[in-house]
């Protein structure tokens, strides 16, 4: 069996899914001077990465051989993918290998992935909390757009279970301060997925709620009104939308995966939506400055804790 990994330089790290997550995680690492292999399925990225030297080694197919020398293997794969690859290859996992995640949703994941992997394989769940907005870019231009700098000063969870030792926790830990997260912080399955439904999730659902509005009191926009409207817009809109440009494969994807929480997020701004309107309607500006003044007082939180 090999033993408990140590994040020190002759760690061999393999990512499986080298999109901007998991290229980001092979560039930082390999740049800090770790052995990195790759499995993904674009032979591009493979040979790209090779090029430039962010992996040693790679392949477009589970190869055990990687899978093998692997102390530490992460995972930069969607949540349902990453359960089926688990199902169909988890058994190749070599006893004491540690095993962790990028995915945006815990409580699909985490519990089964732990029950499929092979004894002595610890899989302990982290959600890096950075990315970009790359819609419509090709495999190699999403690697290539990840930067081994990406994650500096961002948020870094670690969603432990009682399955967990204290060794991998602390291992998961310190592979996020090593990658230059600003604040490493540990969450429960059920406080993640929570949080992440008001902090992530709602924000995105509003975003595209508001792109897909018609704008100036019509039922419909055609895509010629949209690009008027793109002309006179000022920051604020700019801003509020930003992240409406959308993978819909991969956020359709999370919503469902945490349905409930999200919902239950959904509906509580709708009732305050509700209830900024209803002031609008009533005049009522004391209720209006009300809430104006707590978003103030709350959004300030936001600034002290920035990256």
């Amino acid at each position: 069996m090999k033993q408990f990994p140590n994040l020190i330089p002759d760690c061999t790290v393999l990512v499986v899914g080298m999109g901007l997550i998991g290229g980001a995680y092979a560039k930082a690492l390999s740049e800090k001077g770790y052995r990195v292999l790759g499995i993904t399925r674009s032979r591009e990225v493979i040979d790209e990465a090779l090029r430039e030297g962010t992996i040693a080694d790679g392949d477009t197919a589970v190869n055990p051989a990687l899978i093998a020398e692997a102390n530490i293997i992460i995972f930069g794969l969607y949540p349902a993918v990453l359960l089926d690859w688990i199902d169909q290859n988890g058994h190749l996992i070599t006893p004491g290998t540690v095993v962790t995640d990028v995915t945006g949703v815990k409580g699909c994941v985490v519990e089964r992935v732990q029950e499929m992997l092979p004894m002595g394989v610890e899989f302990i769940s982290a959600h890096p909390m950075a990315g970009k907005e790359l819609i419509g870019s090709n495999t190699l231009d999403v690697y290539c757009a990840a930067t081994p700098d990406m994650f500096r000063g961002a948020n870094y969870l670690v969603v432990p279970t009682d399955k967990n030792t204290p060794e991998a926790i602390r291992l998961c830990e310190q592979l996020g301060r090593l990658l230059g997260f600003g604040r490493v912080t540990r969450l429960t399955v059920e406080e993640h997925d929570r949080t992440i439904a008001y902090l992530s999730q709602l924000t995105h659902a509003i975003a595209v709620s508001l792109m897909c509005c018609a704008g100036e009191g019509s039922d419909t926009a055609s895509d010629a009104d949209i690009a008027r409207l793109s002309l006179l817009t000022g920051d604020s809109f700019r801003d509020l939308t930003r992240i409406a440009k959308i993978n819909d494969t991969m956020w359709s994807e999370l919503f469902l995966s945490n349905r409930e929480a999200l919902l239950e997020q959904m509906d509580l701004f709708s009732e305050r939506f509700t209830a900024m309107r209803d002031a609008l309607a009533e005049g009522d500006s004391d209720k209006m400055r009300e809430m104006m003044r707590l978003s103030t007082t709350r959004r300030n939180y936001f600034d002290k804790n920035s990256r």
